[in-house]
């Protein structure tokens, strides 16, 4: 009975001392992480500030209105949008601000054609 008890302390001493050293770890590594993750936001948001520079350049304040309302009804079709112009704008393929009819013209081209179905009730 004592050699088993013996045997619990011990297992429960390293049981202790592993927890511990787990822990430490995590500790460590955890600032290194969060370093990362802020690097990484700190990246992706200076992307954004020289896109919203880019497009400011490039669409008049009506065309950056409605690029606006689009990103928040359809953020994919937005992004998809801002990436085209931002596209053609470092191509140098505009010659002038791209105004709110221009940016609809734009759009309709990057929508497809949407279907008409009939049904016919016979």
């Amino acid at each position: 009975m004592i050699a088993m008890s013996n045997m619990d302390n011990e297992l429960e001493e390293i049981r202790r001392r592993r927890l511990a050293e787990i822990q430490r770890q995590q500790a460590q590594q955890q600032p290194s992480d969060m370093q990362a993750v802020y690097q990484q936001e700190q990246a992706r948001a200076e992307m954004e500030a020289q896109k919203q520079s880019i497009l400011r350049q490039i669409l008049t304040p009506e065309a950056r209105e409605r690029l606006t309302t689009l990103k928040m009804s359809r953020p994919a079709l937005g992004e998809q949008l801002e990436m085209q112009l931002i596209s053609l704008a470092q191509g140098g393929r505009l010659q002038s601000q791209i105004n709110d009819e221009q940016l609809k013209t734009l759009l309709m081209r990057m929508q497809p054609q949407k279907r008409k179905t009939s049904i016919t009730r016979v």
